[in-house]
């Protein structure tokens, strides 16, 4: 049993190293990463993020539903019902009343790729980063179930989760989300994200707290996390619905022969 830990932790460590970040000692915990240098995705840096969830009802400060998505017209019906944020009504990471039917590891980010379910935005196929490796029919969206690594420099905590929702408040802001341009809602403290009761928890922090975000690949996204446990739409629990599956294979893989060499050069 010690073997096997001791080869998690390296193997996490190479995963860190592989991104040019800082090196680490658990899955979920780490010295800033922010710090790291040039990445494939940039850290979105000092980001507000606000609470919102599956099932969410309007109010005068959010006055638009969350029972549908961006993507979703039946959000909360396919989510398995409404994700209630009271701590008092949740299981750990999930809501207390019904086991979710989706990840509920979920983000929102101001940009939908889509101008209805028959055309792009003008801008997708140019700002997008991966858009040229899947080559969408039209109207049909690249970002939905995007990954993104999110770090609490408060907390010290690295949470990962999908991205399933537009906002907060705008839908167009593709110069923040793909550029290096601050949010351009100016509600909320400037808010930049959204993200779900399940994240929030992970990372223990609260409303409008401020953290570091960044996309990342599924690849390299770690197993060892609530956020592979649950849902339909969650690669980790349905491979056939990644095509990066086999790439996650290769890269893990990696790793292991790395470690394996590192150990007998000991």
């Amino acid at each position: 049993m010690l073997a096997r830990t001791v080869i998690f932790l390296v193997m996490v460590s190479l995963q860190a190293a592989a991104q040019n970040g800082p090196q680490i000692t658990v899955v979920t915990r780490t010295v800033d990463p922010v710090r790291a240098q040039k990445t494939l995705y940039p850290w979105k840096k000092y980001i507000t993020a606000t609470v919102f969830w599956v099932g969410e009802k309007p109010t005068a400060n959010n006055p638009t539903p969350n029972n549908k998505s961006s993507w979703d017209q039946e959000w909360e019906k396919n989510y398995g019902g409404y994700d209630n944020p009271d701590p008092a009504a949740r299981n750990g990471f999930i809501p207390a009343a019904f086991t979710p039917k989706q990840n509920p590891f979920y983000v929102a980010l101001p940009y939908n790729d889509c101008l209805n379910h028959a055309n792009h935005k003008p801008e997708a196929a140019r700002v997008i980063p991966w858009w040229n490796r899947y080559q969408p029919d039209p109207g049909d969206t690249v970002c939905k179930g995007r990954w993104v690594q999110i770090y609490s420099s408060e907390t010290k905590k690295i949470c990962y989760a999908q991205w399933e929702d537009c906002g907060p408040w705008v839908t167009d802001d593709w110069e923040y989300v793909f550029g290096q341009k601050p949010p351009k809602n100016t509600m909320n403290k400037g808010a930049g994200i959204d993200i779900s009761p399940a994240v929030r928890d992970f990372l223990g922090i609260s409303n409008r707290a401020t953290i570091h975000w960044r996309f990342t690949e599924f690849s390299r996204v770690p197993s060892q996390g609530p956020w592979a446990k649950w849902g339909d739409n969650n690669p980790f629990v349905n491979k056939a619905i990644n095509p990066d599956m086999e790439e996650r294979k290769r890269y893990f893989q990696q790793l292991r022969e790395g470690t394996l060499r590192s150990q007998q050069g000991r």
